[in-house]
């Protein structure tokens, strides 16, 4: 392995400036555990833990190394393992909200370059989960990629993906089967030496199946659908960075039974949605609200059927939660910064008394 066999490139060489001249190092963590991680580095994989001023400094979860950062790692003199003192700027990330009653961020994968949205071609199928995986992956950065999977299971693959393309502009859609390998070679484009893949998508849609398919390897357990409730089992319990035959990087992740907004842009609703944008720049008047003015280009589509409702519905709904989310982040970006400031002024307190003492 080479760093850029890992993905690095000048973006991270740039960010990584401050740190040279010493014996640091850029590593890439492919499993993060609480504060502790095992990282990637040319020679092999390697056990690493945070330092207790990483820890110390880090104002919350979402500063800490996740599965995809570029981390500065030091070797301990021994080396068993290596220290990580610092994590660099991530070039794009996938977050959600942690579940739970608590407005934490939960970084799912960083440093993706290509977001896989696995959806089944079965009783999982689901337009309106689709785009909100679409809105979180615009957000991240990444580039999203609706994969349809188990498509040996329906009886016409062709029109459901004609379905989705409609509802995903601006995202390829490739249907196929991980489970023959029927399909997979449209995935090509996405899987070269260098370039990080993230698979995200419900419990249940066949991710462990592909991943397995994608190395050539079983790696992954793989299950199937409960016949009681259709719903898929967990058999990925963690995120995990592997490396494919082909040189991309794949990161494999748990399958989501919730998907809440931290906070999505309103770009990214927007990327999600522009084909109804384009049907509201036609309405006569440019702040129109679409609830029965006169001229209105929304109620004109609805009526003839050039707009299904159900998606009209749908971006009505994922706006209100876009803005709820918004509202609910600066309110934690509030409590943040307090924090932050009573931690500098705490460390500003000892500082002054450890002048006194000299």
């Amino acid at each position: 392995m080479t760093l850029s066999s890992l993905g690095w490139d000048d973006a991270h060489a740039a960010n990584f400036q401050p740190y040279l001249n010493s014996d640091f190092q850029p590593a890439r963590v492919a499993r993060a555990h609480k504060h502790a991680c095992e990282v990637l580095i040319p020679s092999g994989l390697f056990p690493a833990a945070c330092t207790g001023r990483l820890l110390h400094e880090s104002l919350t979860h979402a500063d800490l190394p996740a599965v995809g950062d570029w981390v500065v790692a030091r070797a301990r003199p021994d080396g068993s393992r290596l220290d990580i003192h610092a994590v660099l700027p991530r070039r794009t990330k996938f977050s959600r909200r942690a579940a739970g009653d608590r407005d934490i961020e939960q970084i799912v994968a960083a440093n993706v370059d290509t977001v896989f949205l696995v959806s089944s071609l079965d009783d999982n199928y689901n337009l309106r989960r689709i785009e909100r995986y679409l809105i979180i992956a615009w957000e991240s950065g990444a580039q999203p990629v609706v994969v349809l999977n188990k498509a040996d299971l329906h009886s016409d693959p062709s029109t459901a993906q004609a379905e989705v393309t409609a509802v995903a502009p601006g995202a390829p859609v490739i249907a196929l089967s991980a489970l023959d390998g029927s399909g997979i070679e449209a995935l090509a484009p996405w899987l070269t030496p260098g370039q990080t893949v993230a698979l995200l998508g419900s419990s249940g849609v066949g991710k462990s199946t592909l991943v397995n398919c994608l190395l050539g390897a079983d790696i992954q357990d793989t299950g199937g659908v409960s016949e009681a409730n259709f719903k898929g089992r967990h058999t990925t319990t963690r995120r995990e960075l592997l490396v494919a035959p082909s040189g991309a990087l794949v990161i494999d992740t748990p399958g989501m039974r919730e998907l809440q907004f931290w906070p999505a842009d309103a770009a990214a609703v927007d990327d999600t949605f522009s084909d109804l944008l384009e049907i509201t720049r036609q309405c006569r008047f440019h702040d129109c609200r679409h609830n029965g003015e006169p001229g209105c280009a929304v109620v004109a589509a609805l009526d003839s059927g050039e707009l299904d409702a159900a998606r009209w519905d749908s971006y009505l709904k994922l706006q209100r939660e876009q803005a709820f989310a918004a509202r609910k982040a600066d309110a934690s970006l509030e409590r943040v910064a307090k924090q932050s400031w009573k931690k500098l002024t705490a460390l500003g307190r000892e500082r002054a008394r450890w002048k006194q003492g000299e």
